[in-house]
């Protein structure tokens, strides 16, 4: 891609003020390096002449006039403060021979074009995480003639410039976002190219075809045939197979992204919020005796050991004439069938026959192809330990029950044992198990994300889904000895399809839309 050629200097602080001991402002764009020995004072030597990947230490001043406002007089002689912007290197650095005024020591990291993030000029400034600190700075920057960064657009140069494709640039953002280790590590996997490079060499598959094909097109009239039809075919179902594999990733890629959905069912006071409020650590969801409390779904996230867990708490499954009500049992029901895994709430406390029927009318609902239930026995602070091993033996024995049954049966895949954690969600006993067996219960698709490449973008799925189609087109085409120029028509749009996720094709729109959501800094 040719190189993105701007006469803007952008500047955004690249950590939140205050948070920390050191704030880091980003400065890129070509006569940065120039810009910024306006601004700081070396002791040696200019920014200008620096190499890249040097550190170079220098001090910020200003010159105090006012108390008001410092910085409207900081690195200029007294007439000149009108002209900050577009003013000369000795006009800024004018009142440096007056009463210096210390604002700040700081670190500037240079990076030379192409061999810094952007592929333009760049440096980093690193000063004291004071929040003054850090907008006098920028105030310092954008003076002397920097613009303020849109979200992402330091990315977007790297984009535009070849550092990275648009995958790629998704990535960082994924990175940076990332909450859990699967997360981080897919992200990192992604950000290294690894989705971009299957991409790429299918693309490149399917140009040399497209290409043998256009010439045949060429050479009509004489009845040619450049591209061996029988490797096209191959091509296409091995082309097709792979894409379909990358969409059906999407399910594990998109829970380990934004946290393994985990639904939290059961009947009405069985303590489903009480265990979402004792997982979390915090009073999330209103608990009561009242029946129907929870009226609608409440969601949280929850790292468990590397893992992120969206816990879901859904409102009680029951029967009701309510209309609110009903709406939000409804909404249960979806976020069940939703959920890649069950929390079945039992309350322990009730009659054998009424917690049998509960459980008899739960298990059903439950796909065991795609879903992994744990039954949790709460209320045992209100039982014997008798009564909770009678307790034990009739969860057991209603699912053995059910999984023999012929409708059952395929769900359970004629698997006959049961997860069943007794716990208190008021006191906390129980919980460390619980909690310990949902994270090994998806360490495999943990694992699954650095041995595999998986979708974890809509946009993604959304542009796979067409080349999908587009390949489907070819393939009946192929049986069916469709003209030559139909089917190169379906396989450009397969590789345009694919082209897009990568940006070697793209619009204006879309980059504006996968940007749009990044960070300032970033």
């Amino acid at each position: 891609m040719d190189k993105f050629f701007t006469d803007d200097i952008i500047c955004a602080p690249a950590t939140v003020p205050g948070t920390g001991a050191i704030s880091i402002i980003r400065v890129s764009g070509d006569g940065c390096l120039e810009l910024a020995d306006r601004i700081v004072s070396l002791k040696k030597g200019r920014l200008a002449d620096a190499a890249g990947y040097t550190l170079h230490y220098g001090t910020v001043y200003y010159t105090s006039t006012t108390e008001s406002s410092p910085t409207r007089k900081a690195n200029i002689s007294g007439d000149d403060s009108a002209s900050m912007a577009g003013g000369t290197e000795s006009t800024l650095k004018g009142s440096r021979t007056g009463g210096k005024e210390t604002l700040d020591e700081v670190i500037v990291s240079v990076f030379r074009a192409p061999h810094s993030y952007t592929g333009e000029d760049a440096l980093e400034i690193s000063c004291h995480a004071s929040k003054y600190i850090v907008s006098e700075l920028m105030q310092l920057l954008i003076q002397a003639g920097c613009r303020l960064a849109r979200p992402g657009e330091f990315t977007q140069r790297a984009f535009l410039n070849g550092k990275m494709d648009l995958a790629q640039a998704e990535a960082v953002a994924d990175v940076i976002a990332s909450s859990s280790e699967a997360s981080h590590r897919m992200a990192m996997s992604q950000m290294k190219g690894g989705f971009s490079q299957e991409l790429s060499r299918m693309r490149a598959e399917l140009l040399e075809l497209v290409t043998m094909m256009e010439l045949e097109l060429d050479f009509s009239e004489e009845d040619v045939e450049f591209a061996d039809r029988s490797r096209l075919t191959d091509l296409v179902d091995r082309t097709s197979g792979h894409v379909a594999r990358l969409m059906d990733s999407f399910r594990l890629g998109n829970a380990l992204r934004n946290g393994i959905p985990t639904a939290i069912v059961g009947a009405t006071n069985a303590g489903k919020s009480t265990l979402l409020n004792s997982l979390l650590g915090e009073d999330r969801a209103i608990v009561s005796d009242i029946d129907g409390t929870t009226r609608d779904t409440i969601e949280e996230t929850l790292n468990i050991d590397g893992i992120l867990f969206r816990f879901i708490d859904t409102a009680g499954l029951r029967e009701s004439s309510d209309e609110i009500k009903r709406i939000g049992i409804e909404r249960s029901y979806r976020k069940l069938s939703e959920a890649s895994v069950v929390l079945a709430m039992l309350d322990s406390s009730k009659p054998d026959a009424i917690l049998a029927d509960e459980f008899s009318a739960l298990l059903p609902l439950v796909d065991f192809r795609k879903q992994k239930l744990f039954v949790v026995l709460n209320k045992i602070d209100e039982i014997s330990e008798d009564e909770l091993d009678n307790k034990n033996v009739l969860i057991q024995n209603i699912f053995v029950s059910c999984a023999t049954g012929s409708d059952f049966d395929t769900k359970t895949e004629g698997n006959t044992k049961i997860s069943l954690f007794p716990v208190s969600a008021k006191t906390g006993e129980g919980l460390p198990e619980l909690k310990e067996a949902l994270a090994e219960s998806q360490k495999g698709w943990s694992e699954a994300s650095t041995e595999q490449t998986l979708v974890t973008n809509l946009r993604h799925y959304q542009a796979l889904a067409a080349a999908a189609e587009a390949l489907s087109r070819v393939r009946l085409g192929l049986t069916r000895s469709v003209p030559t120029d139909l089917l190169v028509q379906d396989l450009r749009e397969a590789i345009d399809a694919l082209g897009e996720i990568v940006g070697v094709i793209s619009s204006q729109e879309v980059l504006n839309n996968v940007f749009r959501n990044f960070c300032v800094g970033k």
